[in-house]
């Protein structure tokens, strides 16, 4: 086929770079055939959907919410577009990949020199009491960056202790999540806790002292060419003053509503951005040194970077190679990042007991 404009994308034949355009056919009928089983009403949070145990008031949905679309998403290979299906051009909630966006704002505040060092404790920048007690004071950036801060506190009605135990995966048993238990020492325990990163959202806030999704539309969303259409929604409650003006602070996922809304061509395009080292058209928008730190795995969580997925010894997709890494929310909703081949793939609303298999059917149309 001829070359065409796709939302600011060429779109090619995907033979022409010589990926085998049956094999890429299957990989596109599988995934919108491997559609999630969560229903398009998606009301009441993420532990409704979930079925997993939340009791009130820690249940208590904050942010808005919004109908789901269908499966959708897109593959990128070499800066264009080798595949679609569904409708990318669908805003829709995109859970916790929010989180992988609070990393890039991380990243702009080092390169700022808002933040100095990614271990030097919150104490020294925050502008709230939240970081002055004994188990608080030793929490640096990274901790909360790599989710094993063990920040100990309650952020917008919501307590530390709603995501004790919380677990993860098919196969997890949330049982227990909401049971409190004893804090390590941070930096010694990784846990999954939405109200941590959402405090890390507020940190990010304070030091830049601007609302976060004002700051990602200026340095990040214009730049690349994003869509008017994507939108950072905040808790009712989530309001914070920085020199007399009141500002909101935006959640790291739609745990309880809101986070980011966004449709699959803009997912793409920011996940292009990561994969060409935080260039685009001939800008630095990340420092390259950044985009490594991401990638860069915890020493207790090797399969978690600063809140971005990596495949550490393909822990987390086997069929995909161990140089990708991932932004995923709920639903499942992915960005698939894989340096080696020069490939991103956008899907959205996947069953997630079928997405290592779509991840191995696009490698196999790569051959």
């Amino acid at each position: 086929m001829d070359d065409v404009q796709t939302a600011g994308w060429r779109q090619v034949d995907p033979a022409d770079l010589g990926i085998d355009p049956r094999k890429l056919a299957n990989a596109v009928a599988f995934a919108e055939s491997a559609e999630t089983r969560w229903p398009r009403n998606l009301t009441g949070g993420l532990a409704r959907l979930e079925k997993a145990t939340e009791r009130p008031p820690w249940n208590e949905v904050l942010g808005p919410s919004k109908d789901r679309g269908g499966p959708n998403g897109l593959i990128l290979k070499d800066g264009a577009i080798i595949a679609s299906w569904g409708d990318t051009s669908r805003v829709d909630m995109t859970y916790s990949a929010t989180k992988s966006y609070l990393s890039i704002m991380a990243g702009l505040a080092v390169a700022d020199g808002l933040i100095g060092d990614v271990d030097d404790p919150l104490r020294e920048y925050a502008l709230d009491a939240a970081f002055d007690t004994p188990q608080n004071e030793s929490i640096t950036w990274r901790h909360l960056l790599q989710q094993t801060s063990e920040w100990e506190g309650s952020l917008w009605d919501k307590p530390d202790v709603v995501d004790h135990n919380r677990q993860l995966g098919v196969k997890a048993d949330n049982s227990k999540k909401g049971t409190k238990r004893d804090l390590q020492t941070p930096g010694t325990y990784w846990e999954y806790n939405d109200v941590r990163v959402n405090r890390l959202s507020l940190c990010l806030m304070q030091v830049f002292q601007r609302p976060l999704p004002e700051v990602l539309q200026e340095r990040i969303m214009d730049p690349i060419g994003a869509s008017d259409t994507w939108s950072w929604q905040h808790y009712r409650n989530s309001f914070f003053e920085i020199d007399g003006t009141v500002m909101a602070s935006v959640p790291g996922g739609a745990h309880w509503g809101g986070g980011l809304w966004i449709n699959s061509h803009d997912h793409a395009k920011v996940g292009q951005l990561i994969l060409q080292r935080g260039a685009w058209e001939g800008q630095q928008l990340l420092p390259e040194s950044w985009i490594d730190a991401l990638q860069t795995p915890c020493e207790i969580m090797p399969t978690y970077g600063y809140l971005w997925w990596l495949n550490t010894g393909g822990a987390h997709y086997s069929q995909a190679p161990e140089s990708s890494f991932f932004a995923l929310g709920a639903g499942q909703n992915i960005i698939w990042i894989e340096p080696v081949h020069n490939l991103v793939m956008v899907a959205r609303w996947v069953d997630a007991k079928k997405a290592n298999d779509l991840v191995g059917h696009v490698m196999a149309a790569l051959g």
